[in-house]
């Protein structure tokens, strides 16, 4: 097992937001965390690369001065690990940027895999970031300011694209087992038939134009959290193996302060929806939804 705390040599950073007001000094430390399991590198590559880009643009604008990337494997192939870590001797260091890679002795899942990091975490900022996306140029520069602005904002989420350029609706209302259904397995014919309700859940309306809106469930491919709300709430929920533990994690976190969509933060996901990704996948959607609606409460339609 890798050993964190040992890596993190830093005091507990202060409070942050003053310091970008009343001083021409930023003293503000984003930390991310990626998990991956055979991840492609060529797209984990492409994020690294854009991760790191932002992470650029936001220090010469004097949004952050340091960013520490976790790479945590859940126990990919032998093979891959091999070439994953000749991969990471081209991928872009410096002294602000600090990358670094733990392999898993087993995968215990999505959400263990990220909490692994967090109780060493000595950062203000913390980003979960999926290996399957692209962060345009400027969002770290306009997100980290945005988050750090309020303080009764724990949580912001982007404006997502997918490849083909058009907008994902990822950010959520509660879900009812209808609209999970629908969303995750009915045909595009059937799905037609629900379209209102469908858009109604997924805040296609509020989501659509250039204003924040506060959300009640975000998406897992990149949430920009406050360290300390992510830590008060203890992480992720280790009992949800795969789906559904960004919506429990995004209801606890609720609970601490605004969750908020913030168009003018831009992402690009390549992912998919769990019935495109065979059987296994689809049982953890159910068992992973099942859990949720016993946790968090039922709504059928």
């Amino acid at each position: 097992m890798f050993d964190y705390a040992s890596e993190y040599c830093c005091a507990q950073a202060t409070d942050n937001i003053a310091a970008m007001h009343d001083s021409s000094k930023v003293h503000t430390h984003l930390s991310v965390s990626i998990v991956l399991f055979n991840s492609p590198l060529a797209l984990l590559q492409r994020t690294v690369q854009s991760l790191y880009r932002a992470a650029e643009v936001a220090m010469d604008a004097g949004c952050v001065d340091r960013v520490t990337v976790d790479l945590v494997d859940n126990a990919s192939d032998a093979a891959y690990r091999a070439q994953l870590e000749r991969e990471l001797n081209n991928w872009p260091q410096s002294d602000f940027f600090h990358m670094r890679y733990a392999v898993q002795r087993c995968n215990n899942g999505f959400g263990y895999g990220h909490n692994t990091v967090l109780p060493a975490l000595t950062s203000d900022v913390h980003l979960i970031l999926n290996p399957d996306v692209e962060l345009q140029a400027d969002t770290l520069r306009i997100g980290i300011p945005q988050l750090l602005r309020s303080k009764d904002i724990v949580l912001l989420s982007p404006r997502v694209c997918g490849s083909n350029g058009e907008q994902e609706f990822l950010c959520k209302r509660y879900p009812s087992v209808l609209v999970l259904l629908l969303r995750g397995f009915a045909p595009a014919y059937v799905r037609r038939f629900f379209d209102r309700r469908l858009a109604s859940y997924e805040m296609r309306e509020e989501c659509t134009g250039g204003a924040q809106v506060d959300v009640a469930i975000a998406s897992g491919c990149f949430m920009l959290i406050r360290t300390a709300a992510l830590r008060s709430v203890g992480g992720f929920n280790d009992n949800f193996f795969l789906y559904f533990e960004d919506f429990d994690l995004s209801l606890r976190l609720g609970a601490q302060g605004r969750l908020v969509f913030d168009p003018a933060v831009r992402i690009v996901h390549h992912g998919g929806y769990a019935s495109s990704k065979g059987r296994r996948h689809v049982n953890y959607f159910i068992r992973s939804g099942l859990l949720f609606f016993k946790s968090h409460g039922w709504r059928w339609v």
